[in-house]
């Protein structure tokens, strides 16, 4: 064998393996930038993800503290409906002992109760839903009667049977009123 032409063989190998050698590196660095593309977009994508898990989160507090703050606010409605019936009699009773003698200390003792009980009411937030001179709402109010009144407009509330109440928005009670049909006719005055 010829020392030279295995020299000039050699050469040319190590040519090949340099243009090998950088045909790879071509290679793997296209594969890297769509490697790094692929990884900017899966980032991305754990952002917006994050992201909306976050607000998701946000949300759901807010939606449990304002259902936390209902849930306190109407834990005792059922206590406070059916302490209004008592309410009604105390009234009575109230109104009973007025007639009666309005200096009496029967009377007067019950006044301060009386005022008592509205307080505790009105710090639970009960709320007496006015009526008397108003129109009737079928929302508020039921009517339990219709009379001619010459002061008190058509469909409007004359008088209170049994006083209305709410919770906050919420209706406890309707009240029971009696509306008034207009000026009376000719027909209902004779």
């Amino acid at each position: 064998m010829n020392p030279d032409t295995d020299t000039d063989q050699q050469e040319e190998l190590n040519e090949e393996e340099l243009v090998d050698d950088q045909q790879p590196d071509t290679i793997e660095s296209d594969t890297d930038e769509e490697a790094g593309e692929e990884s900017v977009d899966e980032v991305q994508r754990w952002k917006e993800l994050a992201a909306r898990n976050q607000a998701e989160l946000e949300n759901f507090r807010k939606r449990m503290a304002r259902d936390k703050q209902e849930a306190i606010l109407y834990a005792n409605t059922s206590l406070l409906e059916s302490l209004l019936p008592v309410l009604d009699n105390f009234e009575f009773g109230l109104q009973a002992a007025q007639a009666e003698s309005e200096g009496s200390q029967v009377f007067l003792g019950m006044q301060m109760v009386k005022k008592q009980m509205d307080d505790f009411l009105s710090n639970q937030g009960v709320e007496e839903v006015a009526a008397d001179g108003k129109e009737f709402d079928p929302n508020w109010q039921e009517a339990v009667g219709q009379e001619a009144s010459d002061d008190v407009p058509e469909g409007s509330v004359i008088r209170t049977v049994r006083r209305g109440f709410k919770l906050g928005n919420r209706l406890l009670r309707a009240g029971s009123v009696v509306v008034s049909t207009g000026p009376a006719t000719e027909e209902e005055a004779g």
